[in-house]
């Protein structure tokens, strides 16, 4: 296996301390740093002369600052990879430099589902400081959509499935497996109108929901969003949400594109925690970033 000369992880990427000394293992020099780069001056002075660079998906690694880094040969998102315009790395530029980027999948999905669930369970039972109707109800028997059936889709499907739950999804491309296990295709302005509850799950800039999604959706209903970024748009949802009946669950990753005014609305109920954040998902995280290091210098 090749070593390669500097690696410098550009951010706090949350990985953990195991994982971040056994980055010796693949380089001569490894500079870490545990905060978070506040201009493009201050990522290029980080990364100028590293061969490799490992960043988390709050730091924008963009073509300008790529082109400043001569040595560049491999970036390691430590975090998921959908597509070239959802994530913070300019990928297509990269890969037009011959520099290698890599991302990670499958790692904060379960923290994700127990958020959701539990979170909804507090609300229609009242166990918190709001309840949806005016007396407690089941999660069983409620019609629940899902906007997105990918991994964390389809984990909460299953869960959900085993709670009694009326399944519905909408997604680009159909998942007929998951509809033989009972989960049913609507479009979307029918999963919109046939559905109580909606839980968003979607790459960073995709954009669903707007002032005739919402009117469709209607009132006394509830939206989950642990998306990052906004999927729907704001000023609609600000109408939306002013609905009687009407709530809004946020994780702390999902509320930081929310403006401060929405924040404070007293249906919009937030967790500051990031939902898919726990022990299990740093490790997770760690081993997935160091094996994709692993296997591009294999």
């Amino acid at each position: 296996m090749k070593k390669l000369k500097k690696i410098v992880v550009v951010d706090e990427t949350k990985m953990n301390s195991a994982a971040l000394e056994k980055l010796n293992i693949y380089a001569e020099e490894v500079e870490v740093f545990h905060d978070y780069p506040d201009s493009e001056e201050e990522i290029i002075n980080r990364i100028k002369d590293a061969e490799a660079v490992l960043v988390s998906w709050r730091t924008e690694i963009t073509s300008q600052i790529i082109d400043q880094a001569p040595n560049l040969k491999y970036i390691g998102m430590a975090c998921s990879l959908f597509d070239d315009e959802s994530a913070n790395v300019a990928v297509k530029h990269a890969q037009e430099k011959g520099i290698k980027v890599t991302g990670i999948f499958d790692y904060g999905d379960p923290g994700v589902i127990e958020f959701v669930i539990s979170s909804l369970i507090d609300l229609l039972h009242g166990f918190g400081t709001h309840q949806w109707k005016k007396m407690p109800v089941e999660l069983s028997g409620k019609k629940i959509g899902i906007i997105g059936l990918g991994t964390t889709g389809k984990l909460l499907s299953e869960a959900l499935l085993a709670l009694g739950v009326q399944v519905y999804y909408f997604s680009k491309t159909r998942k007929k497996v998951w509809e033989e296990k009972g989960v049913n295709y609507l479009e979307l302005s029918e999963l919109l109108e046939t559905c109580e509850i909606i839980s968003i799950h979607l790459p960073k800039n995709v954009t669903l929901l707007n002032q005739e999604e919402f009117e469709k959706f209607g009132s006394g209903k509830i939206l989950v969003n642990t998306s990052l970024g906004l999927p729907f748009e704001e000023k609609a949802f600000h109408s939306w949400i002013q609905q009687n009946g009407n709530y809004a669950l946020f994780d702390g990753d999902a509320k930081n594109s929310l403006s401060e005014e929405i924040q404070q609305h007293k249906n919009v109920l937030i967790q500051e925690k990031s939902a898919g954040w726990s022990k299990e998902t740093q490790n997770r995280l760690s081993e997935k970033v160091l094996e994709n290091l692993n296997n591009y210098l294999s």
